[in-house]
């Protein structure tokens, strides 16, 4: 890329955005109503881990892969990085449209592998696609906004969940014709925020040395591959650092998503999907409200945790986000009245935005520029493969240890965070050391 970047407006920097906004809708139904379809496809609660496996899987293998053959791409005409965000955001839309027509549980288990796949190709080539663009000086603002949207979209996906699932009756087999409604939204929003940054938003084109050398790119299928191994084993150790609160932070989120509303269908409706599948709908219903709200909670605190971030230290924000968090999560089984749900899911939803941006603040100075791409994607495999790890063994946790008990489980994942804030304490970066701040954030 060329070494002086233009600055680009408040303005210009949304738009560049906005197609975060979508990607991140679609993220927000994975969390909220593909486990309930579950549920309403009959899967039993230790079931729930390993059908969400397809979210880390595909996240481990299209997420580095794409961004180290993203770092060596160029077409005069579609860009670097657009061409890649561009075919995610298209299979997300349609995968989106087909999903609530799943008539088995395995059926909407192999939907949910095409959707995430479709998710990751999106994801990192549009984290890359803002270093790319946005000077040095405007990473802060251009990677926090990315928050913002992914905030924005989560609520909007959260929301339309509880207002269809109160507007809309009926049902297709044994899915309700609101989760249809949801669905059918999010497709509209997936390919269409993503045109929208892509018509708004021109890539800078390489040197004529970067256009060498990615001319005699000649390692094929295995050069990513290589690439990912090099970078991997020059890893700088502040991301092994970041990698050991990934690993407790991404577990326990996972633990609650998988079981959040069935969490609050107990304590609040004193039910469970299989006793009484109507109440349960209203339970699915508030667990879009509620983390509707705490997503409303991410978008109104990400640029404020920009500027504690400047003013402390980004370590010591993170920490404090963390423990809110696991302190919510603690809290969260025990509460009996609906409306009081939105207490500590305000603090979660901060810690959330911190999840989004903070940690990379932490490590970016660390990251060599040319390989950007290919760094976000190993990033991003310290989140999956706490996922997959969690798929894998929590269902036999569940089963075994918290009698398949849902609010167990959301406790389980407090104490997990609170873990993950310890661990943070353990990191140390040059620039934090010098008292820097050089920013880059990412989404799921």
């Amino acid at each position: 890329m060329k070494s002086l970047k233009s600055s680009l407006t408040f303005s210009q920097i949304i738009n560049m955005n906005v197609g975060f906004f979508g990607i991140q809708y679609s993220f927000g139904l994975q969390q909220s109503a593909v486990n309930p379809i579950y549920d309403f496809l009959g899967a039993s609660p230790d079931e729930i881990p390993l059908l969400n496996l397809a979210g880390p899987v595909t996240g481990l293998l299209i997420q580095p892969l794409i961004g180290a053959l993203s770092d060596k791409t160029w077409h005069p005409r579609w860009g670097r990085r657009k061409p890649f965000f561009f075919i995610g955001a298209l299979l997300c839309s349609l995968t989106l449209f087909i999903y609530p027509f799943s008539s088995s549980l395995w059926m909407a288990a192999g939907l949910l592998w095409v959707l995430d796949a479709g998710n990751n190709t999106a994801m990192e080539p549009y984290r890359a696609f803002i270093a790319d663009v946005l000077p040095e000086e405007q990473q802060a603002t251009g990677f926090l906004t990315q928050s913002f949207f992914t905030g924005l979209g989560i609520t909007l996906a959260n929301v339309s969940l509880f207002v269809f699932q109160k507007n809309i009756t009926g049902s297709y087999g044994q899915i309700p014709y609101w989760v249809f409604g949801s669905f059918f939204l999010g497709s509209l929003c997936s390919i269409g925020s993503v045109l929208w940054s892509m018509s708004k938003t021109e890539e800078i084109p390489p040197s004529e040395e970067e256009l060498a050398k990615i001319r005699a790119n000649k390692g094929g299928l295995l050069e990513p591959i290589i690439e990912i191994l090099s970078a991997i084993k020059d890893m700088p150790k502040v991301m092994w650092q970041l990698a050991l609160v990934y690993l407790f932070q991404w577990y326990a989120l996972f633990c609650y998503w998988q079981n959040a509303s069935k969490s609050i269908a107990l304590s609040v409706w004193k039910t469970t999907p299989k006793e009484n599948p109507d109440l349960y709908q209203e339970a699915v219903g508030w667990t879009g409200l509620v983390n509707g709200w705490y997503n409303v909670a991410t978008f109104m605190s990400a640029f404020g945790l920009v500027w504690l971030a400047k003013k402390s230290s980004p370590k010591l924000v993170h920490i404090l986000c963390l423990i809110m968090a696991g302190v919510g999560l603690l809290i969260f089984p025990h509460i009996e009245n609906k409306y009081m749900l939105f207490a500590p899911m305000t603090g979660f939803g901060i810690a959330w935005a911190s999840m989004m941006g903070i940690p990379y603040l932490m490590v970016v100075s660390e990251i060599p520029k040319e390989r950007y791409g290919v760094y976000m994607g190993i990033i991003n495999m310290m989140i999956v493969i706490p996922m997959i790890i969690q798929n894998l063994t929590f269902g036999y946790v569940l089963e075994h240890f918290l009698d398949n008990d849902s609010g167990k489980a959301v406790t389980f994942a407090g104490i997990f965070l609170l873990i993950a804030a310890a661990a943070t304490m353990l990191i140390k970066s040059k620039k934090m050391e010098e008292g820097q701040v050089v920013s880059m954030s990412a989404g799921h």
